[in-house]
């Protein structure tokens, strides 16, 4: 009887421990995480308020907008270059010592890209707190959903990332092929202004972008509506998203150099 729970006690003790580690890392490189902010507080500065004007699909507010872009786009590229990490470990022997001990190999995935989801919305937080003095007004129920929906789009890029990580051998492989998929999805999920202000064929196109749902339902979420199409929409692509890609990243710790 005692089987049953040890195995869940052994995966969570695992992931915990690998958590630990990446976090710890994460903690001694203090310029990285702020310069990981950097781009989308530019963004924040010099690009939001250019858009105080414009008719934006008659949001009350253009911060309403911009924000909720700007926090899955520093999901969207804080995660999606996280294998960059594991790559440097390869090449040091790190990832084929841990693939050799006891360690769940799932935990192996989790604790990174909970890691880096807790740096991202670390981040967020700060960059929401910092739209606030330049006019953001959201309801607290809407930006903790925003949170959520940031968490996971993290999960899920992380999950991908590393899997892409496992199977690259060089940065150089790896940073162009990131780049090929980051700027597409950037361009066409309407994170700095919404999609639909476009022509009829690019809101038909960014429908097959899953990040598209994404920021609908974070807008929706920071203008108080919780039960609209899109909020459902927006939670179930995040969440089937992310439980795919931590499938196949789960896969890629199992597999790679078998």
């Amino acid at each position: 009887m005692r089987i049953p729970t040890r195995i869940p006690t052994t995966f969570v003790r695992d992931t915990a421990l690998v958590y630990g580690r990446c976090l710890r890392q994460s903690l001694r490189s203090p310029l990285a995480l702020l310069f990981g902010l950097l781009m989308p507080l530019l963004y924040l500065l010099f690009f939001g308020p250019l858009l105080t004007r414009l008719p934006l699909g008659g949001r009350s507010s253009s911060w309403q907008v911009l924000v909720p872009g700007l926090l899955l786009q520093l999901g969207l590229f804080g995660a999606a270059f996280a294998g960059f990490g594991v790559i440097v470990e390869k090449a040091q022997g790190v990832v084929e010592r841990m693939r050799v001990t006891p360690v769940s190999r799932p935990a192996l995935l989790l604790g990174r890209v909970l890691r880096d989801a807790t740096v991202i919305v670390f981040q967020a937080v700060l960059l929401v707190l910092a739209a606030m003095p330049l006019g953001l007004r959201a309801p607290l129920p809407g930006v903790l959903i925003g949170f959520g929906f940031v968490a996971l789009l993290t999960v899920a890029l992380g999950s991908l990332s590393y899997a892409a990580a496992m199977r690259v051998s060089t940065p150089q492989e790896f940073g162009p092929m990131i780049n090929a998929v980051t700027m597409p999805s950037m361009l066409l999920s309407g994170l700095m202004l919404p999609i639909s202000l476009g022509p009829a064929w690019l809101d038909v196109l960014s429908h097959l972008v899953p990040f598209r749902y994404l920021v609908d339902a974070m807008r929706d979420a920071y203008a108080g509506t919780y039960t609209s199409a899109h909020m459902l929409y927006g939670v179930l692509v995040a969440v089937a998203f992310a439980t795919l890609a931590v499938t196949v990243g789960t896969r890629a710790f199992r597999t790679a150099g078998a």
